[in-house]
């Protein structure tokens, strides 16, 4: 027996069954709560608010009855940055976390998925367990709210154009969805829009495969025109022989036009056999062999007002066709980065509707970017968003699908890797291992972890994932080695320098050791190398070009006499370097002087005064602070200690006088 408030439609005392009750290990719905007290309250003519129930909240997780009417949004008062209700078609990792950028913002997020215990059940608002590819559950679970959009594109989508006929705010749009979901559909569309695209073409039978090697040449790509996903669904045959093999692969693969509740056990079928393809009748196409250099990825923002942001281009690492690594931002040059930049704004411009959409590209040898294929929601290669950007890519995703203003897509943080947690075993000992790397991962600077709270494990399965955020990729990169473990890392311990401090001899050192001293005072890794632009020309070349992907911000160079080498270094990384000329024993470090300063436009060297590396070292500590506060902080409190000790010598030359002063 419970004992509940009184108030003017419950009772005081209310006796309930077992039977009456339905226990599940997550948060709470207000969905729930108010069809449970509906069943023992009388009638209303008027709706009664949330606040007018003052009873205990029972932990219960969704309501499995799909057609309970009793929950309207009007029913339930909603105060956040927006008061529509977004519901999502599917409850997976990506439903998690757009759970909880929306948990951020007070903003309500329902979720529809069939698996009782799906990631996103935990922390959203409200989680309707059923069917997403199912006609009257997608049509229930849209009147509860207020906008609907998708984790997943593998929906009901003559569904979801028949809720927009009706009046459904619907984001990304039906038909957008439907271009989407079909691999050549969606290679037909964005062909005849303009876009850069591997060559392609359908295929009815074996005859027109054979057709199709003969005119793309060997290897040749066979990939399914629908649920194909993480490289399930796509075939290469590296010879007219593999052709017949390769279609028709070694399982049945069910492709339908409409998904049922078979869609989990086909997904299955393609985690059993990631090469099957399943015939010629269930729709192939083949594309023209892509010798590419990088896999890159744009996640693009377009919101209802058709406004669309880009986020920086990043590249993508794949294993066993899955993505297993995203480098933030890539390393390519800038006029690729425009031209893939360019590539995903005019894609995503031809599609309609609002929301996050992930633009996969080819960068070819001769510098050509190809589209691949676009996912109309948050995509893997933008969860390091999450702590590297302004604008989250799941937080952007609710603002698009909102009407909300488009947030910030640039990067807060230099550069960022993010790592996929692929299952590496099969149940606990699965489990084990994942457990082992997040523990090292959480020795990591810089390291934010991600579990997604997937009740199974299996082998390449997505568990989670792990993003390092530092000051430079090198930098990210030897952590992740570290993280691994891989042979030949650093250890989790060893820290890479900032600051390179370079000179031409070890004649140089008395002077470019005062730079290294500053360093150390203010806290800055560095390491100090002698590297000769006249002798040793190699070493020269090589630490400049391998500096910045060592993780090396600023090079400090000194040199005397012809003084080569700060210039020669500049010219060859877009470091910034600091120019330290050294007085030798003829022309009183003049020519030093004069040769770094006098660099031709386009190779800048910052130079200071002859023999002041000090000056160096606090100048590179000043480059270093606009990035970051601590050392901002400290140089304002060396300059205060500057001026103190000034202050105190005033003082005592005026007390003491000028002999005594000289003469203590």
């Amino acid at each position: 027996m419970l004992l509940l408030q009184q108030t003017t439609l419950v009772p005081k005392f209310l006796l309930f069954s077992k039977s009456d009750f339905s226990f599940r290990p997550c948060s709470s719905s207000f969905s729930t709560r108010l069809s449970f007290m509906d069943k023992y309250t009388k009638p209303s003519s008027q709706k009664q608010s949330h606040k007018q129930f003052q009873c205990p909240v029972l932990a219960c997780q969704a309501s499995t009855d799909t057609h309970d009417t009793s929950f309207r949004k009007d029913d339930l008062p909603v105060h956040g940055v927006s008061e529509v209700i977004v519901g999502v078609l599917g409850g997976g990792q990506l439903g998690r976390m757009l759970c909880q950028a929306a948990s951020e913002m007070a903003i309500k997020v329902m979720v529809l998925d069939p698996l009782t215990n799906c990631p996103a059940s935990a922390i959203a608002y409200d989680h309707m367990v059923g069917s997403f590819d199912d006609s009257s559950t997608v049509q229930e679970f849209a009147k509860r709210c207020g906008v609907l959009t998708v984790e997943i594109e593998h929906v009901d989508v003559a569904t979801m154009e028949k809720l927009e006929q009706q009046g459904v705010d619907c984001q990304p749009k039906a038909s957008t969805i439907r271009i989407i979901q079909d691999k050549y559909l969606q290679k037909v569309h964005f062909s005849q829009h303009g876009i850069p695209l591997p060559d392609f073409m359908q295929i009815d039978d074996l005859e027109g495969a054979k057709r199709a090697g003969d005119l793309f040449g060997y290897p040749l790509m066979l990939k399914s025109k629908r649920l194909a996903y993480d490289g399930r669904g796509n075939a290469v045959a590296k010879s007219d022989e593999e052709l017949s093999s390769a279609v028709n692969g070694s399982c049945f693969l069910p492709i339908l036009n409409n998904f049922s509740n078979e869609l989990a056990e086909t997904f299955s079928i393609f985690r059993s056999n990631r090469k099957a393809l399943g015939g010629l009748d269930r729709g192939l196409y083949v594309e023209k062999w892509t010798p590419f250099v990088k896999e890159l990825a744009v996640i693009v923002a377009r919101g209802k007002d058709n406004s669309i942001l880009c986020y920086p281009v990043v590249e993508t690492i794949h294993k066993e066709n899955i993505c297993h690594v995203v480098k933030a931002p890539a390393d390519i040059p800038w006029k690729i980065r425009k031209l893939a930049t360019d590539v995903a704004h005019k894609a995503v411009s031809s599609l309609e509707g609002a929301g996050v959409f992930a633009v996969e590209l080819f960068l070819t040898k001769d510098g050509q970017i190809l589209l691949n294929e676009v996912a109309p929601r948050p995509h893997n290669s933008g969860h390091h968003t999450i702590e590297s950007c302004y604008t989250s890519q799941f937080e952007q995703h609710l603002r698009a699908v909102l009407g909300l203003p488009l947030g910030d897509p640039s990067m807060k943080t230099p550069a960022a890797i993010m790592y996929n947690l692929l299952g590496e075993d099969e149940g606990e000992p699965g489990f084990h291992l994942a457990h082992q790397l997040i523990g090292r991962a959480l020795n990591i600077q810089g390291a934010s972890v991600h579990w997604y709270d997937k009740p199974e494990m299996r082998k390449q399965r997505k568990m989670g994932h792990i993003t390092i955020a530092g000051p430079s990729m090198g930098i990210v990169e030897a952590q992740l080695k570290s993280m691994l473990k891989e042979e030949g890392s650093e250890s989790q311990t060893a820290v890479t320098p900032r600051v390179g401090i370079i000179m031409g001899s070890d004649s140089d050192l008395p002077i470019m050791k005062d730079a290294a001293r500053i360093l150390t005072v203010f806290g800055v890794p560095h390491e100090v190398r002698i590297v000769s632009a006249h002798r040793t020309p190699e070493m020269m070349f090589s630490y400049a070009l391998s500096a910045q992907d060592q993780g090396i911000q600023i090079i400090i160079a000194g040199a005397g006499g012809a003084a080569h080498l700060p210039g020669m270094v500049a010219s060859l990384t877009p470091l910034p370097v600091i120019g330290v000329p050294v007085r030798a024993s003829a022309l009183d470090g003049m020519d030093s002087l004069l040769s770094i300063v006098q660099m031709p436009r386009g190779v800048p060297v910052a130079t200071v005064a002859i023999n002041n590396a000090t000056n160096a070292g606090l100048l590179a500590v000043r480059m270093l602070g606009v990035g970051d506060t601590d050392l901002l902080a400290r140089m304002s409190q060396y300059q205060e200690d500057t001026r103190d000790d000034v202050l105190k010598k005033a003082e005592k030359l005026q007390t003491d006088g000028w002999e005594t002063y000289l003469n203590p």
